[in-house]
């Protein structure tokens, strides 16, 4: 695994390094080659809580890549227990992460890159934030594990996307990655049998808008 003393030194701050269109480029170019400073700071992460026995299940755009839909990503997103996030902060602060901003609670940085990390609780619920039917996955029981990482499950993933498009202000995108997953993985109609009844009438609105049904 690479580590931030591969990168000449202008590159060791990962917002600085992206902030720039050939930084950007660069980095980009890294993490589709399954390198790159995201890509070390999920090996790290995942590899800390892991060693704790700390719960987590990777969600958002990481989740996706490993579904198999490629895309650039500038931060980590991922869901603990309210006990895990409350371990993580008894642990792992300042032992190679740190609060993103002063008393941040869910928002943290990889110390060594400083890359953004994103945690959700299980007691959450997508878009609005409101309760409804579908909701953040348990880490301890929903997961599949992709290239060595704990990841939400593809039918849990679609239905967190499409409950943020659908009731989230500016959320939009999810329904973007719905319809790519769609398109990429060739996902049928009946995938949406598996999926919560709350968002399977907007499945098969993106499915029938992509295959002009």
């Amino acid at each position: 695994m690479a580590t931030v003393t591969d990168y000449p030194k202008t590159e060791c701050d990962f917002l600085a390094l992206i902030a720039s269109p050939d930084g950007a480029y660069d980095e980009g170019l890294r993490f589709f080659k399954g390198a790159g400073m995201i890509n070390d700071a999920v090996k790290r992460i995942t590899g800390d809580l892991e060693a704790r026995g700390i719960d987590y299940t990777l969600i958002g755009a990481g989740a996706l890549n490993r579904h198999g839909y490629q895309r650039f990503t500038s931060d980590i997103d991922m869901v603990l227990s309210v006990e895990g996030l409350e371990r993580f902060h008894a642990e792992l602060i300042g032992r190679g992460y740190r609060p993103a901003f002063p008393g941040a609670k869910k928002a943290f940085r990889w110390t060594e890159g400083n890359v953004p990390i994103e945690v959700i609780t299980t007691d959450e619920f997508p878009g609005d934030g409101l309760p409804k039917a579908v909701r953040f996955p348990d880490p301890a029981t929903e997961y599949v594990v992709i290239d060595g990482v704990r990841t939400v499950p593809l039918p849990r993933l679609v239905e967190l996307k499409l409950a943020s498009g659908m009731t989230g202000r500016g959320r939009l995108k999810d329904l973007a990655d719905v319809q790519e997953l769609i398109r990429i993985l060739e996902l049928p109609a009946a995938f949406g049998e598996q999926l919560d009844a709350s968002v399977r009438a907007k499945f098969a609105e993106l499915y029938n808008d992509l295959h002009g049904e």
